[in-house]
């Protein structure tokens, strides 16, 4: 992976009418992992995580090399970050993107990367209250101040502040009993990943059914995957299965489809990369209608 590869997959993306380019959010492969991949019992994590791009740098870069698309993160893992840098990163993107930014948070899994972070994977559900609380609190008017369980934010100026108002969109990756509670009440969107689209409406719909009065129903960034991540090979014609996924997606209503590309086996080289794109061109199509 270089620069050109990734500026190429963007601007290619662009040119063939994309309309979001998303990100994750990993920062060291653990050797000695003391939780499953994903939390799912007896799952390895995937040899890709070895490197993943720094998530807002890769999104600044974005911001620069591109001029329509939607910039998103799926997802940030709150354990990884502290809410008052964070809150400048983010809003730095999106001043850069002239307003391109969706922010999808989770909880995570890595218990390593929350050690490495100064964090606890233990309370990596307490402490995301009191996270997004700190976060929402720093986009705020001057002057900030947060005083929680987990973060402290003293009294100061914290700018910039995102060019969205009141504030960029909030997508929730969580999937728990408890992610799904506060996903009805906090959250703008969701961020199901590995559903099928008849699963994720049902839920949605559930969740939508049980949203505070006033709130607007929940949009749903549907991510899907060419290949799963412990899939032994690559499926035969990948892009036309997830064709027919995103197809049944328009029909459900959901606000896009995200198309994760990572675990791809036919996606072994910089050519490759940058071939994506336009190889994924009757997604798009299938998305239209």
């Amino acid at each position: 992976m270089t620069a050109d590869v990734v500026r190429g997959f963007c601007e290619s993306a662009e040119e063939i009418g994309f309309d979001s380019l998303w990100v994750q959010d990993h920062f060291l492969y653990p050797l000695e992992p003391q939780r499953p991949y994903g939390g799912r019992s007896g799952s390895t994590v995937p040899e890709p995580y070895r490197s993943v791009l720094g998530p807002t740098e890769l999104l600044a870069a974005a911001a620069a090399w591109t001029t329509t698309p939607r910039l998103g993160t799926s997802v940030l893992v709150a354990g990884n970050h502290w809410p008052a840098p964070l809150a400048q990163s983010l809003a730095t993107v999106d001043l850069l993107s002239g307003g391109r930014l969706d922010v999808g948070l989770g909880v995570g899994w890595n218990a390593e990367e929350h050690v490495a972070a100064g964090t606890d994977v233990a309370t990596r559900g307490r402490r995301f209250d009191d996270f997004l609380d700190a976060l929402l609190a720093c986009w705020g008017e001057d002057p900030v101040e947060h005083h929680g369980p987990y973060v402290e934010v003293p009294k100061s100026v914290v700018r910039p502040k995102p060019v969205q108002s009141p504030r960029p969109p909030l997508i929730s990756g969580m999937w728990s009993g408890a992610g799904i509670e506060r996903t009805q009440r906090r959250f703008d969107g969701w961020n199901p990943a590995g559903w099928t689209v008849d699963a994720a409406a049902e839920k949605v719909a559930e969740m939508n059914g049980d949203r505070p009065a006033g709130m607007a129903p929940l949009t749903v960034h549907f991510r899907t995957f060419l290949q799963l991540p412990h899939e032994a090979d690559s499926p035969a014609d990948a892009v036309g299965r997830i064709a027919a996924v995103t197809a049944e997606a328009r029909r459900a209503g959901f606000a896009e489809v995200i198309v994760e590309a990572n675990f791809w086996d036919e996606v072994d080289s910089a050519a490759s990369w940058l071939a994506v794109p336009q190889r994924c061109r009757p997604i798009l199509e299938a998305a239209r209608g």
